[in-house]
């Protein structure tokens, strides 16, 4: 399993969201790793181990939204964290075209 692992969510549609690119960088905005969500809106991004530190994981919601013909506000959402010593961490996005939410998952 990869170090951090992601699920995003399409509130709007009560679905998954796939196909979502999705950028992880560190606190120098440094890309570490790039993704793509699966058909069930998941992906794990980045090696097995990342130091402890800062983060971000970039969603790209426009480009998605765009596919499904859908007008939205954000082109793309932006989730910065810190990484403990955790061997794993979970960062889910639930999404709609007009607003977005996360937390620190299990």
């Amino acid at each position: 399993m990869t170090h951090v692992t992601t699920h995003v969510l399409d509130a709007g549609r009560g679905a998954p969201a796939p196909g979502v690119a999705v950028v992880l960088s560190d606190a120098a905005g440094e890309i570490v790793a790039r993704g793509t969500t699966d058909a069930d809106g998941r992906t794990g991004i980045g090696p097995d181990v990342l130091a402890p530190g800062e983060y971000a994981l970039r969603f790209e919601t426009g480009a998605y939204f765009a596919a499904l013909g859908q007008e939205t506000f954000y082109p793309s959402a932006t989730i910065a964290f810190t990484l403990d010593e955790r061997p794993h961490v979970h960062v889910p996005l639930l999404l709609s075209p007009f607003a977005y939410s996360t937390y620190r998952g299990s």
